[in-house]
């Protein structure tokens, strides 16, 4: 079926749930209010449904290949990459000296959710090359960004992020990738890296890595690591793609799902590198980049539910099966008009919070102020892991929405499940952001929590006029949220935090998603009001269990022992 990007949807967000106009009336982003957002949301959406949309099952079906050394991708890929390139989507957040729109990362959000839902195999090759560009902006020598970024931006070369080994899995410190000096301010890359996304492709005329690799003198773990610009082609003097460097494609990993996008093993036997930012700051560079992917990760898991959910109400609206109201189709079944009320609600808790996410990175950099910074910091792990669970769990129940024909692949819907699995895993597992959120982000003593659930009890007692009995349930969830999170930055151990870090995470999201849904209820939409009110007495609920597991300790989690397990 087709897919229709939620334009209206996103437009009803930024004007009455995450406050877009605070972002607009910056002097940094002045120009992006009213009819640029409008234009920027049609146009994207429009390129989302009837260009990358097509190419769902195509690249599902025929995936990409390599043949001779070489990446082949599906069908019309290139087509529609080029389409998206030329269209200026790889820039709209870029910086506008390097050719980039300098548009908020709110707008690119919203175009990365959409075209996310339409094709994420291949939307996932533009948020590569947008977090390479935020790196290199963020760390790299000027001769580099001169060199990288326009082209970067205007999509003729394509970036990647090569982290993890074999061996090394999440542990990034244990990587052996070794850097020597040339002596010529160049460095000789040697090492193997695996699950590289777009690691080799025919769509664009060069791929520039960012590969983390130990100096000579590095020390052991992430504090010895550097960060190093390594192209497939090394430019010659006038910046063109030249000889090839010593890099290979050795094999492409068989994947559960997003046949369409090649996820290379990549190997690098010497080959000619540049340093990026300062040796041994490699982690800071590349923590610029993964927390831009963290965000888009979470709109992906998001934009896949977009997906799912249309596809699943598409199919539930024809379905004639078991008359049980006047249509006789099977939406009238009181448990299949849960499971669509459930991916709606939970879309728009998921959405919103991506949105506030991007909302605070943008104060951020039109402010620089510090609690900006820090809402934002605080919030990015709950996007990411909100984002993808979502798109896990309304992909699932896509799937059963369709019954039988779920399981059949021709129908589609078991696409969508497969492809969204793996965001839970990539840019850092939804349990390394659970531990970053109980750990890192509560570095201040909960400051910055505790400056949210201000905000959120203020707009519940605003709302109790109009809407008391949900007001007040959420009201009540922010105080037991406030509890939690005194108990938790209470715990001198941190074994104690992470014995329940996944669901404080999860328990945090439900009571943010209940506060947007009351500012949603609040505009006066009938029918967001009575999604609100599905949301709030039917998932919000889940926060108490959720909390209750968050402050169990670790006590009664590790005195279960391996052998209890079976191992």
């Amino acid at each position: 079926m087709p897919f229709a990007s939620p334009v209206s949807e996103y437009r009803f967000l930024l004007d009455h749930v995450v406050d877009f106009a605070e972002v607009t009336n910056t002097d940094r982003f002045a120009e992006a209010a009213g009819d640029v957002t409008d234009a920027i949301l049609a146009e994207a959406g429009k390129l989302s449904d009837t260009v990358l949309s097509p190419l769902q099952r195509i690249g599902d079906i025929e995936g990409s290949r390599l043949e001779n050394g070489v990446v082949r991708t599906p069908t019309g890929f290139a087509d529609a990459f080029r389409a998206i390139a030329e269209g200026g989507w790889l820039g709209i957040a870029a910086d506008p000296e390097y050719g980039g729109m300098g548009l908020p990362l709110t707008l690119a959000t919203a175009v990365n959710d959409m075209m996310s839902g339409a094709c994420l195999a291949l939307q996932l090759n533009p948020l590569m090359s947008q977090g390479q560009a935020e790196a290199l902006e963020h760390h790299a020598s000027d001769e580099i960004k001169n060199l990288y970024l326009p082209k970067l931006v205007s999509g003729e070369w394509c970036g990647t992020m090569n982290l993890t080994e074999p061996q090394a899995g999440s542990d990034v410190g244990a990587l052996r990738s070794k850097a020597e000096p040339n002596g010529d301010g160049s460095y000789a890359i040697t090492g193997q890296k695996i699950y590289i996304s777009w690691g080799d492709h025919d769509m664009s005329s060069n791929i520039c890595h960012l590969v983390l690799a130990r100096l000579p003198d590095g020390k052991p773990g992430t504090k010895g690591i550097s960060l190093f610009m390594v192209p497939k082609l090394l430019p010659d003097a006038d910046g063109n793609p030249g000889v090839a460097n010593t890099l290979r494609v050795v094999s492409l990993e068989h994947k559960m799902g997003l046949h369409g996008s090649p996820t290379a093993v990549m190997s690098y036997e010497g080959a000619t590198g540049w340093l990026i930012g300062e040796p041994h700051g490699g982690m800071a560079a590349m923590f610029t980049m993964m927390n831009n992917a963290r965000l888009g990760v979470g709109v992906q898991g998001i934009g896949v539910a977009e997906g799912a959910y249309q596809h699943a109400l598409a199919y539930a609206k024809d379905r004639v099966q078991g008359r049980v109201g006047g249509t006789g189709t099977i939406i009238e079944h009181p448990d299949v008009r849960r499971m669509l009320a459930t991916m709606k609600a939970d879309l728009l808790a998921a959405r919103s919070i991506a949105l506030a996410t991007a909302v605070a990175l943008d104060m951020t950099t039109a402010t620089g102020s510090e609690t900006w910074k820090a809402r934002a910091a605080l919030l990015t792990p709950l996007a990411k892991s909100f984002g993808t669970e979502v798109g896990i769990r309304v992909a699932e129940l896509g799937v059963q929405v369709h019954g039988g024909m779920g399981f059949i692949e021709e129908t589609g819907a078991a696409q969508y499940s497969r492809d969204v699995r793996v965001t839970a895993i990539y840019e850092g597992t939804n349990g390394i952001q659970a531990a970053d959120l109980v750990g890192r982000k509560m570095m201040d003593g909960g400051e910055a929590a505790f400056r949210l659930l201000d905000e959120i009890e203020a707009a519940a007692d605003a709302a109790k006029g109009r809407f008391p009995d949900l007001a007040a349930a959420v009201w009540d969830s922010a105080e037991t949220l406030r509890e939690t999170t005194e108990w938790l930055v209470s715990q001198g151990d941190m074994a104690e935090r992470l014995a329940g870090a996944s669901p404080y995470l999860l328990g945090f999201s439900r009571v943010l998603g209940a506060h947007y849904h009351l500012l949603a209820a609040v505009s006066g939409d009938a029918a967001r009001g009575r999604l609100a009110r599905f949301y709030i007495e039917r998932l919000l609920p889940e926060h108490t269990g959720l909390f209750a597991h968050a402050r169990a300790g670790a006590e009664g989690l590790m005195s279960i022992l391996p052998e209890d397990l079976g191992a």
